[in-house]
This record gives C-alpha cells, sequence and structure tokens, in this order.
C-alpha cells in the first residue's frame, strides 16, 4: 500500500467515524471467507457494515477524530462495523454469530461517544430492538384507553337500555 492509498483509507475511516454512532470492533481471526460473508450479509440485514480495517490506518483516523475509546480494540485482525440503524439490533446480529462461530470475538466499541467493552455489547444485545420498545409502549398506552373506551361504551349501553324501558313502561301506562 503506497502512501497515497494509506490517505485514502484514512479519509475513508474518518468520513465513516463522522457518519456514524455506534462501532463495534470485532476479531474475526480463525473465520473463513465464506464465514465473513455470511456475517457481512447478517449485519447487512441488521443495518451495518463491517468493513477490515489496518489498525494502524485506523488508529490516525481514530484519533483525528476523537473516538480514542477506540484505540485499545485496535489490535490483531479487527473489522469495525459500522452500525447505521438500530445498535440493539446489530450487537444481536453480532452476538448471534458469535454464539455459532467461536471463532468471532467481540472486542468492544462505541456508543453514541460512549465506550462499550465486551460485556457491553452483550448487555446490548438483549435488549428489544426499538421496534419493539415502540411495540410495547404503544400497548401500554392503548391498553387503558381501551378499558376506558369499553367502560364507557357499557355505561351509554346501560343508559340506552335503561331509557328503553321506562319507554316501554310510559307506553304500557300510558
Amino acid at each position: 500500500m503506497n502512501r497515497e492509498e494509506k490517505a485514502e483509507s484514512i479519509r475513508e475511516i474518518e468520513a465513516r467515524l463522522d457518519t456514524t454512532d455506534t462501532i463495534i470492533a470485532a476479531d474475526f481471526r480463525g473465520l473463513s471467507v465464506l464465514e465473513i460473508s455470511a456475517l457481512r450479509s447478517s449485519l447487512r440485514e441488521a443495518d451495518a457494515q463491517m468493513t477490515v480495517v489496518k489498525n494502524t490506518l485506523a488508529r490516525r483516523a481514530v484519533s483525528a477524530k476523537d473516538r480514542e475509546v477506540l484505540l485499545p480494540y485496535l489490535t490483531g485482525p479487527t473489522g469495525l462495523v459500522w452500525v447505521h440503524g438500530d445498535a440493539a439490533v446489530a450487537a444481536k446480529a453480532l452476538d448471534t454469530f458469535a454464539t455459532s462461530h467461536q471463532a468471532l470475538a467481540v472486542k468492544g466499541g462505541i456508543l453514541e461517544g460512549e465506550e462499550l467493552d465486551a460485556d457491553g455489547i452483550k448487555q446490548l444485545a438483549k435488549l428489544p430492538s426499538r421496534d419493539e420498545l415502540i411495540a410495547k409502549l404503544a400497548g401500554g398506552v392503548a391498553a387503558p384507553l381501551r378499558g376506558l373506551a369499553g367502560s364507557m361504551n357499557n355505561m351509554i349501553t346501560g343508559l340506552a337500555r335503561s331509557l328503553a324501558a321506562v319507554q316501554s313502561q310510559k307506553a304500557s301506562e300510558g
């Protein structure tokens, strides 16, 4: 790799650092090309992308962009996972893959500027996705409203029945 190619590689990493809030570093040593391809495919489904980086170039880019939190994870064969969507979904995809492929080791990363070690990423993988949380919240808000609507409907139905009974009683008397 000549000097110009290295500078271009650093610029590419810097550009990704500017546009991504969640980055996860993983050691892919021991994975075959087919397994890495399968990992990349599962990450794409989670709206994330993995690139293999040269550590010395990544260190320069990370230092230039004030993301030094990543420096300890830039050792050995490193793949950086750039998360564009829900971080929990991407962490879940990585965790699922790591469970079935022991060679993949999640090192750590950053989530919206905060450092996460490997355990933190495992915890993140256990969280429900953003869509699941929204669905639970909507269900929690809707349940009392459904109950209130049902109660009001019962009250109106009861009032209508009472009025109908009074009307039929008056009609039979008069």
